[in-house]
């Protein structure tokens, strides 16, 4: 990836992109991440199950010269969040030619949560089928009876269709085509009125960007980047999180959003997001609400520091909700550096989140840090 960096930032990455050692329990952002074989972590675009008394980190395995899967999803876990074993593969694409998630497809963002009602780990993520590049737009669901895996693959598809969302009237979408000026205020209008979502209605919606969120009172929502990365979804799952139950709704439509990172506190819930740039980096989005269902209010970008208009360099993929007895939850913002001419060389950026007087979340970038004792 390309991208210009600030003096003060370029310095801090050479710092932490060096060999020396990380010292014990520190998180150094943009740096090799080693896990105890000594190999940098390969879990790309991922997420954080934390259960019992470890944390497993679940990402896509990066290749040398691709980001389409040739391995599938891996698994590592750690009592510290700074020492990582690599667990192996846990979920794992398949050599049977014309299977949906067969070698050579585009597995992205998954996110695992744990189902307590079935004691099953559900996994989420992004699926483009072998040789269509972007075009399938699904989700993929696999499950486990081990947070390591393996995961059996349930399914894959398009969310919800022939289902209306919550708050749309189909008649007032116009049967007009799209504008062929992209970008005009009438163009705008017709996503932001149903365009998309009409089009797509028999098919399914598109489900690209990912993740899954499990609320205090155990019901889970699939949040992604729908209607051709316009606008974002929220669709509620069955009690199992093995599938949609047919209710949904639109967040910030037309807006153009992708990589949707949540997290819920004092009642409030926080959306992190980017804008849609392809690998390169921009400026993260945030929004917030006292319901699940909305209304939605757009903020300013939480990041504070050097290159803060362009993440710190990377893009959104998770918040971690870090839960410990007798202490008081932290929140952990997570984010990927990505190269795409050297994938397997992509990097993370994880740091703490704090919380001004009003209650609004700040990322601040340090170079480096430590969990709080």
């Amino acid at each position: 990836m390309k991208r210009l960096l600030s003096a003060a930032f370029a310095a801090a990455i050479f710092c932490a992109c060096s060999n020396a050692p990380t010292p014990a329990g520190e998180i150094v952002s943009g740096a090799i991440w080693p896990d105890t074989q000594g190999v940098h972590v390969n879990a790309h675009g991922g997420g954080i199950l934390q259960y019992k008394d470890a944390w497993y980190w679940f990402g896509e395995y990066k290749s040398e010269h691709t980001s389409n899967a040739l391995v599938g999803v891996t698994c590592y876990r750690s009592k510290d969040l700074s020492t990582w074993e690599n667990l192996g593969v846990a979920l794992s694409v398949s050599e049977e030619p014309g299977s949906d998630i067969e070698k050579g497809c585009i597995i992205e963002r998954p996110k695992v949560v744990y189902n307590q009602k079935t004691g099953k780990f559900v996994m989420w993520f992004h699926l483009e089928l072998k040789g269509q590049g972007y075009k399938a737009a699904r989700y993929g669901v696999a499950v486990s009876d081990k947070p390591e895996g393996p995961y059996t693959f349930l399914r894959s598809g398009r969310a919800n269709p022939g289902i209306w969302p919550e708050g749309i009237d189909p008649k007032s979408i116009s049967d007009e085509p799209l504008p062929e000026k992209s970008w005009t205020p009438e163009w705008i209008a017709a996503i932001r009125d149903g365009f998309y979502l009409k089009r797509d209605f028999e098919e399914g919606q598109m489900a690209r960007d990912q993740t899954v969120f499990v609320d205090d009172d155990g019901k889970a929502y699939h949040i992604f980047a729908s209607e051709e990365n316009m606008t974002l979804q929220f669709a509620s799952l069955t009690d199992d999180y093995t599938q949609h139950d047919g209710k949904y709704w639109r967040v910030a439509p037309a807006r153009q959003n992708e990589a949707p990172a949540i997290f819920r506190r004092d009642g409030r819930y926080w959306l992190i997001c980017s804008g849609c740039t392809g690998w390169a980096p921009n400026k993260a989005r945030m929004y917030s609400a006292t319901d699940i269902h909305g209304p939605w209010v757009e903020y300013d970008s939480p990041c504070v520091g050097p290159d803060q208009d362009i993440t710190f360099g990377g893009q959104s993929t998770y918040i971690l909700k870090v839960e410990r007895k007798g202490k008081e939850p932290q929140f952990i913002f997570m984010a990927d550096i990505w190269r795409p001419r050297h994938p397997i060389d992509a990097r993370y950026i994880w740091l703490p989140i704090t919380f001004k007087k009003d209650g609004t979340p700040v990322v601040e970038w340090q170079d480096s840090w430590k969990l709080e004792d």
